[in-house]
């Protein structure tokens, strides 16, 4: 058994089709579907269900998924560790997030102490970032929603007030707070659903004992202040870098809307020095900005 046929056999597995996953892997498709060949041979058992020109994984094939992704999972963070160890790399991080506002001064400063640093960031849903994490596929993840598995840990390094957008000339424009339910028949403008952002308003709202008219969901968080501009409808932002002219924000005094942004790591998978101290480097820049009430610059 070679590691080339494990990594070949995870790429069929996950696309269930062996042209798809030559294409990917780059080989030709008879060379591939002779190694997975080889390979059940050597297991001894079919590892997939063969029907016409279709295949699918069974459930020896999905019994042995398992332990082929957990051992190339360990071979890859013992290379990486060997790696850091023997001084061949200056490190590397991979961080997944669901927004990059609030990371982008904090990843300016730490470039600027670590340029020998390599970054590979991921915007993904909470759905993905669980599994990443999980898997040894990022070693970071930057949330305002927790992920909730075993061995996972996680620190908070950024509490947000959310406050209510409204437009110029809006009947509570002149207001300094407000109660959510006092716009239970106003337009709003939302995230799509899924967006980890909305998946927290949604929270709100219904702690409020509102359903929200939305009159237009977007994916692009920036667009939530600019749409609030036109007069389109209100929204729940976060804070959105000062006073501005066209827009008023309000401190929303029920219920309490705030956002917990976390770091999360997988505690028994290896994290490699650089991220490490890009972790530590976070959770006292953002203590810091904290004392000395530095502006984020946080826009939706």
């Amino acid at each position: 058994m070679e590691l080339l046929q494990l990594r070949y056999f995870r790429t069929v597995a996950r696309m269930e089709h062996m042209t798809k996953a030559a294409q990917e892997l780059l080989i030709a498709q008879p060379a591939l579907s002779k190694t997975i060949s080889r390979l059940e041979e050597d297991v001894g058992v079919p590892l997939f269900d063969r029907h016409g020109g279709r295949i699918r994984l069974n459930t020896f094939g999905k019994a042995f998924l398992d332990k082929v992704e957990k051992a190339l999972a360990l071979l890859e963070e013992g290379r990486k560790e060997v790696s850091e160890l023997a001084g061949l790399e200056q490190g590397s991080i991979h961080l997944a997030t669901s927004t990059l506002d609030r990371l982008s001064d904090a990843l300016g400063e730490f470039l600027a102490l670590h340029p020998e640093v390599n970054f590979r960031i991921t915007q993904a849903s909470m759905e993905e970032m669980t599994q990443l994490v999980e898997a040894g596929g990022v070693d970071l993840c930057f949330t305002a929603l927790p992920i909730d598995r075993p061995d996972i840990s996680t620190v908070s390094v950024l509490k947000e007030e959310v406050y209510l957008a409204v437009p110029q000339g809006h009947r509570f424009a002149g207001r300094k707070s407000i109660r959510l339910n006092e716009l239970a028949e106003d337009p709003f403008i939302g995230y799509k659903e899924g967006f980890p952002f909305q998946k927290m308003n949604d929270l709100f709202f219904q702690e409020a004992g509102i359903a929200p008219n939305f009159v237009c969901r977007v994916d692009e968080p920036a667009g939530i202040a600019s749409l609030v501009r036109t007069g389109l409808g209100v929204a729940l932002v976060g804070n959105c870098g000062g006073p501005n002219p066209t827009l008023s924000l309000l401190h929303i005094e029920f219920p309490v809307c705030q956002r917990n942004f976390q770091i999360i790591w997988h505690e028994k998978r290896y994290l490699s020095l650089a991220a490490r101290r890009f972790r530590d480097f976070l959770i006292e820049y953002y203590a810091q900005s904290a004392k000395t009430g530095i502006n984020l610059n946080i826009s939706n």
